[in-house]
């Protein structure tokens, strides 16, 4: 079968990237039934603005009849990484095993090394077919992203009391703030320190974090608000200086009130071990309780060997859900 692969663009063309939307709709609901699906605006603005200001390019793939069979999102960085490329690729699961896979690879490929890019970047579900099909392929393996959600359940309050409990008297100096929305200004030089808290956490060697600047925040704050999302931050601020010190956000969208989305959460080097990461993290989830009951999980992701963070969601009740892992294609060679 010929593979047809066509460029779009996914802000002016609502039918490609509802095709490409049913897609990853398909095979979410055959590989891990049981993760959430995200709303059709979080997937636009995922293809067309993104949620960090790189370029991208969106592709689609057809059979001779024009039914749509698989995409390709590549994305591109020019700040951080810029000899990496990012793909997601993804196949109706009943059109799987007849050659469109590689047949968008191979097209992925050689749009990557057209913008000089020497290493090609996936993710992929550990046991599922995009993982095999990594390894087939000879993409190398990084580390594990392990997802974990936590069931807001009837034990959760006496838990929470209990975590507080032993946590306060390790944090004297410090009290909590929060706020609903985009981040007040005043908030944001903080809020970049604490982005490049992240740089240490656990990552596939080679990969530089990425590099936060004001504008970047708030362009984000900015796309997702748009689609129907709601933010809640909780930060820990230091009295002796004034300046926030841990901060943790969740996202919330309208399209799947049951889930809450954890984005950052982060503590300066300097004012870790005072049970910072747990005490935010805890406080989020009263917020949550009042101002979005119907919310009943959360859903984190951290490296495996993230022992710190890990250590705080087990204490919360985080269990696995799934796990991720990026594979690397090598372009500089063959």
């Amino acid at each position: 079968m010929t593979v047809h692969i066509e460029q779009f663009d996914a802000a002016a063309d609502s039918e490609r990237l509802h095709s490409c939307y049913e897609i990853t709709a398909a095979a979410r609901r055959e590989d891990d039934p049981e993760l959430p699906m995200r709303a059709l605006p979080f997937f636009r603005n995922r293809w067309t603005t993104g949620f960090g200001g790189m370029r991208r390019q969106t592709w689609l793939g057809s059979d001779d009849a024009g039914h749509p069979v698989g995409y390709y999102l590549l994305t591109l960085s020019d700040q951080e990484n810029p000899t990496m490329a990012w793909c997601e690729l993804a196949v109706m699961p009943s059109r799987r095993r007849s050659g469109i896979g590689r047949a968008l690879l191979e097209h992925c490929v050689s749009q990557a090394r057209l913008e000089d890019r020497r290493r090609l970047v996936s993710e992929a579900l550990d046991g599922s077919p995009g993982s095999a099909f990594a390894a087939a392929i000879g993409a190398t393996s990084g580390i594990s992203e392990v997802l974990r959600r936590l069931n807001i359940d009837d034990q959760l309050t006496a838990r929470l009391a209990r975590l507080r409990t032993a946590a306060r008297p390790l944090a004297g100096g410090y009290s909590l703030v929060t706020w609903i929305g985009a981040s007040p200004t005043d908030t944001l030089e903080d809020q970049l320190l604490l982005s490049a808290a992240m740089a240490d956490a656990p990552r596939d060697e080679g990969v530089d974090p990425e590099a936060w600047d004001a504008e970047r925040i708030t362009g984000l704050e900015r796309v997702c608000l748009s689609t129907g999302q709601q933010f809640y931050t909780v930060a820990a601020r230091h009295e002796a200086t004034g300046k926030l010190v841990a901060i943790t956000k969740v996202s919330v969208e309208s399209a799947t009130p049951a889930w809450g989305f954890q984005m950052i959460t982060a503590v300066l080097p300097a004012h870790r071990g005072h049970r910072l990461g747990l005490l935010v993290k805890a406080e989020m989830l009263d917020l949550l309780a009042e101002h979005e009951p119907t919310v009943r999980h959360i859903l984190t992701g951290n490296a495996a060997d993230n022992d710190h963070m890990v250590a705080i969601n087990d204490q919360l009740g985080f269990t696995v859900a799934a796990a991720f892992r990026n594979w690397e294609l090598d372009l500089a060679t063959g």
